[in-house]
């Protein structure tokens, strides 16, 4: 059956883009040069995207309640809502509303992406006040003209979101010619990156493939401007366009669509970069102006506005800076935020001071709960713990979104809550935050992490094939041994991890642990390895009888 876009897909098409515009974010901040210099682009791009993969979740998840599977339609404009409702920033916005064009067209029966890809660059443009080449708006037209020119008419998805993805690709190469402002900076335009990494997950979705690889292969590579400053020299202050309006305002709104045209042209004639996307009643309205009040009263006579948010650049940019440099002067309060699985870890941080974000079994926290934390920390220092491989884009979206408020966060890539509890032991409120960053970063890498986990299912690994049943050794996050039992496996991966030295290992129970276990493993360390200490916690996690760190 040749690939198609189907609700699995759209699930799919989600999840990757949030993985590559995660690994894509902190390059796309740093060459956010255009229209303001404020370094968020791609942190709001994966912020509109993760509302939008949680609203598809949401709609799984309430379908596999019932036992049945969901239509296209329904993920298609669940994903639109969610990227309307949680859209952030400019290119946040104008890529809500490439979602929704693409759903007015898919949602209706049709399956083919070329009108669906049509009809967003269309819907994009309509929404901008100004469209300027160079931008995001650019690169979504190239893409469908690239989807449009494909040969065959019959073409599957996966050929046209193909088409599409190397036409943005080429459209962003050429941006910088386009835009004076990208081109002195020496940079391709940011929201056009974040739509690239979009599309190009949009492409490995219909295909089932695995995905494309790095996006920035045969794009300019130039410097980037430091965050903030704009091209040009100095213009007094550095964080403000020249010229240019101090606020951005955004805001949700109930209005009537008759309502929309007026407002767009009052807020045009207050400001710029005016972006209104949406429709059927709910508008999600973006706009830079200098009047705040003005702005907020043209939603009030439209409809009704709500979820406002005011930035001055000025304060953001530089509360951005406070964030990622820290304040000098007057001692900062201090703490650490740490991410775990499992009552018996949550209560073990707490008690080393962590404010600790407990993570339920299959419901990973996005990073608006854990930029919530960071506000709940109430510190003006804070040190992030993921804990976990899977949750390092949502961290580092969550630490960008409290810098921005100007928190100062150091995020310690942890890999495992084991390399969380070293990092943990080694924290120290009183040294100098960087001293204290440095030395919990050591105490996290210098851990090496396993766990043992039981086979759901035959699959492949990376020690060969395992059976239902099987209980498998991931040493550093792969899967090393296949074994029969938790104490053989565990021995094993304790061997293995400690023939290359080391003079401690942790051992975390989990809640699937069978009695006498920690008792088995402690005891072949104490007699197979010498002047090797153990200890043991009990962490309470599901889904994994055991947990290792070896230092």
């Amino acid at each position: 059956m040749p690939p198609t876009l189907d609700a699995p897909a759209v699930r799919a098409w989600c999840r990757l883009a949030l993985q590559a515009l995660g690994r894509a974010r902190e390059e796309i901040d740093a060459i956010n040069v255009y229209p303001v210099a404020d370094g968020d682009t791609g942190t709001n791009m994966y912020l509109t995207v993760e509302s939008a993969a949680q609203a598809v979740d949401a709609v799984f998840d309430g379908h596999a309640a019932s036992g049945t599977e969901p239509d296209l339609s329904s993920c298609l404009r669940s994903m639109a809502h969610g990227a309307l409702i949680g859209a952030r920033g400019n290119s946040g916005t104008i890529l809500a509303q490439l979602l929704r064009g693409m759903t007015e067209v898919l949602a209706s029966g049709s399956g083919d992406l070329r009108p669906a890809l049509r009809r967003a660059a269309e819907s994009a443009y309509q929404a901008v006040a100004h469209p300027v080449e160079g931008t995001m708006l650019t690169v979504a037209t190239a893409a469908a003209e690239a989807a449009a020119a494909t040969a065959d008419a019959a073409a599957d998805a996966w050929a046209v979101a193909r088409a599409a993805y190397e036409g943005a690709r080429r459209a962003l190469a050429a941006t910088p010619a386009q835009l004076d402002v990208l081109g002195n900076a020496g940079v391709v335009d940011a929201g056009g990156r974040g739509l690239v990494a979009v599309l190009g997950a949009l492409a490995d979705a219909v295909s089932g493939q695995a995905p494309m690889g790095p996006l920035v292969d045969a794009l300019p590579k130039g410097p980037a401007l430091p965050f903030g400053c704009a091209p040009g020299g100095d213009t007094g202050d550095p964080h403000v366009v020249p010229g240019g309006p101090g606020f951005e305002v955004v805001y949700l709104l109930d209005a009537p669509d008759t309502a929309v045209d007026g407002l767009r042209r009052r807020l045009d004639g207050l400001g710029d970069s005016l972006v209104v996307v949406g429709g059927d009643g709910l508008w999600n309205v973006h706009v830079h102006v200098d009047d705040v009040g003005a702005a907020i009263e043209a939603g009030i006579e439209a409809g009704r506005p709500h979820r406002i948010k005011v930035t001055h650049f000025g304060d953001q940019a530089r509360a951005h800076e406070r964030g990622r440099r820290g304040q000098r002067g007057e001692p900062a309060l201090r703490a650490v935020v740490a991410v775990v699985r499992g009552d018996g870890l949550a209560a073990l941080c707490a008690e080393a001071g962590a404010v600790v974000i407990a993570v339920r079994p299959g419901e990973p926290p996005a990073s608006g709960e854990i930029a919530e934390a960071i506000r709940r920390a109430y510190a003006r220092e804070v040190v992030l713990l993921p804990n976990d491989v899977e949750l390092r884009h949502a961290a580092g979206a969550a630490a960008e979104q409290a810098r921005t408020e100007g928190v100062r966060v150091a995020l310690i890539p942890t890999r495992s809550a084991v390399q969380g509890i070293a990092a943990l032991a080694v924290h120290e409120p009183s040294r100098r935050f960087d001293e204290d960053v440095v030395a919990m970063t050591s105490a996290a890498g210098a851990t090496r992490y396993a766990e043992l986990a039981v086979a759901e299912t035959r699959s492949w690994t990376m020690a060969g094939v395992c059976q239902a049943g099987d209980v498998l050794g991931l040493i550093d996050g792969d899967v090393a041994i296949i074994g029969g039992n938790l104490v053989e496996t565990g021995i094993t991966v304790l061997d293995r991890m400690l023939a290359a030295g080391g003079e401690m290992v942790t051992l975390v129970l989990g809640a699937g642990a069978p009695a006498g276990l920690a008792g088995r493993l402690e005891a072949h360390v104490r007699e197979s390895h010498l002047a090797v200490d153990t200890v043991v916690y009990t962490g309470g996690q599901e889904r994994c009888p055991l947990l290792i760190g070896v230092e």
